[in-house]
């Protein structure tokens, strides 16, 4: 039987043979034909497939919006459902630089805030302002 074993597969891709196993059980590639041995027999065109999800991944896309991806490359769509599909993700990767610019400038606050001193930290700012129950630090 020809074909590229876990361990090769994994090499190949650079990650570790869990990661492949996790990729077969959540349905990101398909479960191999396995040897007469029991073990498992990729085809070879399946480095290509984990190195697309790779470069998703680097690029923010979760494991569902990749499996979404690899069924809109798979299932005769156009261009303009990836280009759709990718203006949504950007949308997403604004409201999340938003909101870590705002992480940030609170953080700056508190920090301009605290003395830097030998205040005891029962009167830091950043201390007190972990400790209030309820209430958004942001405010």
């Amino acid at each position: 039987m020809e074909g590229l074993t876990i361990s090769k597969v994994a090499k190949q891709s650079n990650i570790n043979l869990e990661t492949v196993r996790y990729y077969e059980k959540r349905g990101l590639i398909p479960e191999p034909p396995r040897s007469e041995s029991g073990y498992r027999i990729y085809s070879t065109d399946i480095v290509d497939r984990i190195k697309f999800i790779k470069r998703a991944q680097e690029l923010g896309f979760t494991l569902n919006e990749i499996e979404e991806l690899l069924l809109i490359s798979e299932g005769g769509h156009n261009a303009l459902t990836v280009k759709n599909f990718t203006t949504e993700k950007i949308k997403e990767v604004n409201e999340k630089i938003n909101d870590l610019i705002q992480i940030k400038n609170t953080l700056e606050d508190l920090l301009r805030d605290c003395p830097a001193d030998g205040t005891p930290t029962s009167k830091c700012p950043i201390i007190q302002a972990l400790k209030k129950e309820g209430e958004e630090i942001n405010e």
